[in-house]
């Protein structure tokens, strides 16, 4: 399907986009310049599936291979997790020229990456994302890390990838709340960066099923979400500015999360939860027409994703979990609020009422 560059000051990276990608990925790492030593870190959910085809090309092109399993969930993107990585790695003594690869979604590419980055004071790293949200998002630019109990990624730190493989063909496994959760980063896109591809979502019959879908428009998503992602990261690396756009309805979403123990709700679910009510804050600042607020929503609601708040979640808890979300600055919350359909701003003006008076009409 293509392949996109992220353009960084230091190197640049490609995402490659190709159907039966798993096959070429002993390829496309051999001419990276990477050590023979290789730790694939996936889950037992993706592995059974994928991990054969993987290892195969890797040892096909010369890679000594191990691996390391890691529980299925939001609830392990933890310590306890990464030290599983780090004692793999040892066990195995992955050296600086090692490498590793993310066989998974978003959470193991996020905890892959930050192994990475932390081991031996680096290594480098592949990402091989496997659901709708890592290929179009969390694989994309270098953003790695864990959970903190009281709060979504806290623990990190940025840590760019070798490449990005993105093999379409495994969206076919991809458990439907899986897909639907991707979409919600899909429609990020078109709200902050790309109205022409909201509109083209909002011409689709649904967006709940991957069959739902057609095969052009899964093409466009695919590409149009990277590109979207690489010229934000390739402007912005470390969101000194710029790049806070791409955390649109995840302030609230965050919180959202962190408070029902990342069991209740997926990450897709809570920022389709942050759009809605970033949408409506800003509605009530003036600053969004209602209209393009309500084609919002209704293409939330389109993709089979929540526009209320989980029964029972304590509002005053999301507003006390803000003040540790990392885009606070000076002990100010700062919001990405829409202006119009592909265009928002920044910024840490908007008053605690508000934020609670919307907060209660999504109860």
């Amino acid at each position: 399907m293509g392949v996109i560059s992220v353009n960084l000051p230091q190197y640049s990276y490609e995402i490659a986009i190709a159907s039966s990608g798993l096959d070429q990925v002993g390829e496309k790492m051999s001419g990276l310049g990477l050590g023979k030593k290789v730790l694939v870190v996936s889950n037992p959910t993706v592995f059974p599936l994928y991990g054969e085809r993987v290892v195969n090309s890797l040892e096909s092109a010369g890679f000594d291979v191990v691996k390391c399993i890691l529980p299925d969930g939001e609830q392990y993107k933890n310590l306890e997790s990464l030290q599983k990585i780090y004692d793999t790695a040892l066990e195995n003594r992955l050296e600086r020229t090692s490498s590793m690869v993310a066989l998974g979604g978003g959470v193991i590419g996020d905890m892959t990456g930050f192994a990475a980055a932390t081991w031996l004071r680096g290594i480098k790293f592949v990402q091989i994302p496997t659901s709708l949200l890592a290929m179009v998002d969390a694989s994309i630019g270098g953003k790695t890390g864990v959970n903190h109990p009281k709060g979504k990624n806290l623990i990190g730190a940025f840590h760019q990838p070798q490449l990005v493989l993105i093999d379409p063909d495994v969206l076919k496994t991809l458990p439907e709340r899986e897909f639907r959760a991707g979409m919600a980063e899909v429609i990020k896109y078109g709200v902050i960066w790309d109205a022409d591809l909201f509109s083209q979502m909002e011409a689709e019959s649904g967006l709940d099923k991957m069959s739902d879908i057609s095969p052009e428009l899964i093409e466009k998503i695919l590409n149009c979400s990277c590109q979207a992602k690489a010229e934000v990261v390739g402007k912005d690396e470390k969101e000194a500015g710029l790049r806070a756009i791409l955390n649109y309805g995840h302030t609230i979403g965050h919180a959202v999360e962190s408070l029902t123990g990342y069991t209740q709700i997926i990450h897709g679910e809570g920022v389709g939860i942050g759009m809605v009510a970033a949408g409506q804050i800003a509605t009530k600042l003036g600053m969004w027409k209602t209209e393009e607020a309500e084609r919002q929503d209704k293409l939330i609601t389109k993709a089979g994703l929540p526009t209320k708040l989980p029964t029972g979640i304590d509002i005053e808890g999301i507003i006390a979990t803000l003040q540790t979300d990392k885009k606070v600055k000076a002990g100010k919350v700062r919001f990405i609020l829409p202006t119009q359909l592909g265009a928002v701003t920044i910024t840490d003006k908007v008053p605690s009422d508000t934020i609670r008076e919307v907060l209660q009409e999504m109860s």
